[in-house]
């Protein structure tokens, strides 16, 4: 049965807008809670590894005036969407953009920094929308490959950061450590105080130094039927409404 075409809700941000088009990838809470978060190294060359409609590249950008910043995708709709949204940016001449696959694309330098809101769905029916489950089945980027190729296309004191459901995060996390990576930073997110952290945002470094001095906190999004005080600090130079 063919894909129906299914137009992706746009989203506006306080500097920059996403324009979802054909993506299948609407603006998602991961995405955001990443791009906030992440800390990325002065004069940075960074690469954004399926990038979507280009959102974690223009937080990047706006949050870090001195980084040459590259995304990939291997979706032309992503693509298609990502180009819309980095022209009509503040940081067009900063984002760079490229059709292909990671594993496979080839690199003029090497990274100072990784940022990637990888897939995570490692076993179930594949989403009705082939779009939809390229951008969340490990199907098409298995997560050793992923933290291989992060490795190698790195410079030797890179970052790279991600963000994944609790259980698949750690299993990252495990695979990453076979490749070389050691976990510097870990960030818990839990959606309310009752319930168990849901999402791990973290950082890799290939400095084995940084576990003895391993950064972990936690954050709670909703507090007392609103937002808590720690998820409107990192977000609010994003959203609209904080």
């Amino acid at each position: 049965m063919k894909d129906k075409t299914v137009q992706t809700k746009s989203f506006n941000f306080k500097q920059f807008s996403i324009y979802g088009g054909q993506s299948g990838m609407p603006v998602s809470t991961d995405g955001v809670l990443l791009g906030a978060w992440v800390s990325l190294p002065q004069r940075s060359c960074v690469l954004d590894i399926g990038t979507g409609t280009g959102l974690l590249a223009l937080m990047a950008a706006q949050r870090f005036e001195d980084a040459s910043i590259s995304a990939i995708d291997i979706d032309q709709h992503a693509i298609d969407a990502a180009t819309v949204n980095i022209e009509q940016s503040p940081w067009q001449n900063r984002v760079s953009l490229h059709h292909d696959s990671v594993l496979s694309a080839s690199f003029p330098q090497k990274f100072d920094a990784i940022i990637c809101n990888p897939p995570y769905f490692n076993s179930g029916e594949q989403a009705q929308q082939s779009q939809r489950a390229t951008a969340r089945h490990t199907d098409s980027l298995d997560h050793l490959a992923l933290a291989q190729r992060c490795f190698e296309i790195t410079t030797e004191a890179a970052t790279a950061s991600f963000i994944l459901p609790t259980p698949e995060g750690e299993g990252f996390i495990k695979l990453a450590e076979q490749c070389g990576w050691y976990l510097a930073k870990r960030l818990d997110v839990r959606t309310t105080d009752k319930k168990p952290a849901s999402r791990i945002l973290f950082e890799l470094s290939k400095d084995p130094a940084c576990e003895q001095d391993l950064q972990r906190e936690s954050l709670t999004i909703h507090h007392q039927g609103g937002y808590s005080e720690a998820f409107i600090a990192l977000t609010k130079d994003f959203y609209l409404k904080m």
